[in-house]
């Protein structure tokens, strides 16, 4: 067992294949006293090299620059007000974060928007393209094995939405409908297990992003969208006749949602959460709910219209990171 856990901590390090060959027969014949050691030395040096890489005021202290990960249609929570223009609920928070970061950077930051996407985001947070997301991402056990999440922020739900003349009222009327869910969401997990648990049939269409399935909705090409309540408003709000559409008080599941951003920082996981922190202290982050959630906002001025959740209140009452798997089932 040693030798093979050895020569898998080998394998973080960068080198051509036959020399981990004949690492791992030299290794084979190392006392497994000095195995041990080695391993030991090795896993080390690889939590620090981990450390290093995903220093985000080691970052930004030497480029200057930090990158937000900004979504185009994640309703009232991340969207674009025009080209190379985001707001949004989470992108204020975020800029909250960032004022704190450059108090410990010492120095002014840039701020550089990149779109991600659904499918994208999780890669675009690891591999350093983007220091904090700012979107609609769902904190899940999945997902907190490859990045970090601050606590939560917003609680949503995943719902429905329908024409208002389609006829369709309930889930169970959805049986040999077409519904149509973003590419890369929970969403599409949570629609199988829902198929299965109650039996209804229906085929499945994927949009590329929440966009793109809304007008998969206002098209005809789908009768039903299903996403987090509030990305649903949102677009119903953006759209020529909103009231051409309608949410089902059905539910599937409760969401928290959280800034995300690299894992093993945890100095700069502390620095966000103690951002959002004061924000709930002061009362700032009901303020900025109010802002983008009852207000009219840009571009167009039109109002999302959802109060504050008794599930968002109790997240703010109570700080937290947890998962939505340690929310109670729908």
């Amino acid at each position: 067992m040693v030798p093979r856990a050895l020569y898998r901590c080998a394998l973080r390090k960068k080198g051509s294949t036959w020399k981990l060959k004949i690492l791992n027969n030299a290794i084979e014949r190392i006392p497994v006293k000095f195995q041990l050691f080695a391993l030991g030395l090795c896993l080390v040096t690889a939590g620090t090299v981990h450390a290093r890489a995903n220093d985000t005021l080691a970052k930004v202290q030497a480029s200057g620059v930090v990158v937000l990960g900004v979504r185009d249609a994640s309703g009232a929570l991340s969207y674009a007000l025009g080209p190379g223009q985001y707001g949004g609920y989470q992108v204020d928070i975020c800029h909250r974060i960032v004022a704190r970061l450059e108090k410990e950077a010492g120095k002014k930051l840039a701020v550089k928007y990149q779109p991600v996407t659904s499918q994208n985001r999780v890669l675009l947070v690891q591999n350093g393209t983007v220091d904090i997301e700012c979107g609609s991402t769902t904190h899940s056990a999945g997902r907190a094995k490859e990045a970090a999440f601050s606590i939560t922020t917003y609680v949503d739900e995943v719902g429905i939405v329908v024409r208002a003349d389609s006829g369709i009222s309930a889930l169970a009327q959805l049986t040999g409908k077409r519904i149509v869910t973003t590419k890369g969401t929970r969403s599409v997990q949570l629609l199988r297990k829902q198929e299965r648990a109650t039996g209804v049939e229906f085929r499945e269409v994927i949009g590329k992003d929440h966009a793109d399935s809304f007008a998969k909705l206002a098209s005809g090409q789908a009768d039903a969208f299903v996403m987090n309540v509030q990305i649903l408003a949102g677009n119903m709000a953006a759209a020529k006749n909103p009231a051409t559409y309608r949410i089902l008080g059905e539910t599937l599941s409760v969401e928290p949602v959280a800034i995300m951003f690299r894992k093993y920082d945890p100095a700069f996981k502390k620095m966000a959460d103690d951002t959002i922190r004061d924000l709930i202290r002061s009362g700032e982050l009901a303020q900025l709910y109010d802002k983008w959630f009852i207000q009219p906002i840009p571009p167009h001025q039109v109002r999302i219209g959802l109060p504050v959740s008794e599930a968002t209140q109790a997240a703010w009452a109570t700080p937290n990171d947890k998962p939505v798997e340690d929310y109670p089932k729908k």
